[in-house]
């Protein structure tokens, strides 16, 4: 709505028609670069000189075309980044007595447990401290990576698209998301899941 004679627009207003119009004419050579840097994120993976470097270059990259960009939130990333590496460094610390516990499970049990630890725990956590135990065999490794990615609809902070969905689509729940109706509807998918985990290595 244009504003009337003499009444300055709302700064939100005017917010809003720059990043419309910031957005409706995005040049090519932008996604490119946005698309090279996504490719050489992956590439670098395992190579933190390289990766920060690429990382570096993307944000000047981002600030002086930021006309042409979504403004960028770095606060979930980062304090992902934290959970991951304080998982790491207090997740080997456990290591003296993960390692017996889960050595001493066969398959089946190892795979429920997976399920229902993945329930409240990230399954991040969960298939890192399972990584600890020396020569799991690969059928283990399978129990375990079987279990959390079949439990992973339980609830909502065993994986992390769940809140990512929850924020989509939080409109729809007047309420929010009940805990228990969210276990209810996901019961039958994860039995399902957990019996086509269960009968694939017998194919």
């Amino acid at each position: 709505m244009a504003p009337q004679s003499g009444q300055l627009p709302d700064e939100a207003e005017v917010e809003e028609r720059h990043s419309s119009h910031a957005r409706a004419a995005i040049p090519g050579w932008v996604t490119a670069v946005h698309l090279v840097a996504l490719g050489w994120t992956v590439f670098t993976a395992h190579y933190t000189v390289l990766f920060m470097g690429g990382f570096l270059v993307f944000l000047a990259f981002s600030q002086a075309t930021r006309h042409h960009q979504d403004p960028i939130n770095l606060r979930t990333p980062v304090l992902v980044g934290f959970f991951l590496a304080g998982l790491v460094i207090h997740g080997t610390l456990q290591q003296w007595w993960i390692a017996p516990v889960l050595g001493s499970l066969s398959e089946l049990p190892l795979m429920l447990g997976a399920i229902g630890l993945t329930a409240f725990n990230d399954n991040a956590a969960i298939t890192y401290l399972a990584s600890l135990v020396p020569n799991f065999s690969d059928e283990l490794k399978y129990a375990v990576m079987a279990g959390a990615v079949a439990g992973g609809g339980l609830t909502v902070i065993a994986n992390a698209p769940n809140p990512a969905g929850q924020s989509i689509l939080s409109s729809c729940f007047g309420g929010g998301i009940s805990p228990l109706k969210l276990l209810l509807g996901a019961l039958v998918p994860t039995v399902i899941m957990t019996l086509c985990f269960l009968l694939l290595p017998s194919v």
